[in-house]
């Protein structure tokens, strides 16, 4: 997988990049990454990348021309093959799934919005798609692309030591992951619960579904409604309403 980031503040990307997960699967070639800095295709010799807005107000909002010039230039005869994605407020809620969806590319394109905004013929003539990550205002769009490419890269083969950890986090099946305990087996008077000591496999798991299912009923209701429940998921959850 290759990510292409078009960005005002390349520099930005280098801690998050450079650590972790993202800079093992760097380094076994599973991802690469290329930072375009957007000013480098600005005409003129201040690189002007803003401007005032028509009409008014207040802010300054991001130049089509040297979007729209960085774009070609970095994908040349693949512009119409890669999926561009601007990162915006008003884009599709970033969830699990549009993380799968995604890994699936060979290749994305990620655009780093900044100030006010941008002009609003990137929107509509060069963006093939529009993401957020959230009902919040960042000052760019660095931070949401950092965000896209750790949860694309943990879903793609070899990233992670454990071919079935991709399943078992959050979301990944709908629901909050189910709560983890390690040693020691009792802390400050707070033990670990019983089942997890047993080495019964299949109580185990039951109790980690029943946690995970609890968890998000108590937490997120409002995802339970798109998740993958089965027919004993949705009796215990009946069984936590008449309880609740």
């Amino acid at each position: 997988m290759h990510f292409d980031i078009l960005t005002l503040f390349p520099g930005l990307f280098a801690g998050a990049f450079d650590e972790s997960i993202i800079k093992r699967a760097r380094e076994s070639g599973s991802i690469t990454i290329a930072l375009h800095n957007i000013r480098d295709y600005a005409a003129g010799r201040h690189q002007v990348t803003d401007d005032t807005p028509y009409g008014g107000g207040g802010g300054m909002i991001m130049k089509p021309d040297p979007i729209f010039a960085a774009t070609e230039a970095v994908l040349g005869e693949q512009a119409t093959a890669v999926p561009i994605i601007l990162l915006t407020p008003g884009g599709r809620l970033f969830r699990q799934s549009v993380a799968r969806e995604l890994s699936r590319h060979n290749r994305l394109l990620l655009i780093c919005g900044r100030y006010e905004g941008v002009d609003e013929r990137v929107h509509q003539y060069l963006a093939t798609d529009e993401i957020s990550i959230g009902d919040y205002v960042l000052s760019g769009g660095e931070i949401a692309a950092m965000v896209i490419v750790d949860a694309v890269t943990r879903l793609l083969p070899g990233v992670l030591g454990d071919p079935s950890a991709t399943f078992e986090d959050s979301h990944a099946e709908g629901l909050l992951e189910y709560p983890h305990y390690t040693r020691p087996p009792t802390f400050r008077g707070h033990p670990v619960p019983k089942v997890l000591l047993s080495g019964h496999h299949a109580e185990i798991t039951r109790w980690r579904r029943q946690q995970a299912l609890r968890r998000t009923w108590e937490r997120r209701p409002d995802i339970l409604a798109s998740a993958h429940l089965t027919e004993q998921d949705l009796a215990y959850l009946q069984q936590l309403q008449g309880t609740g």
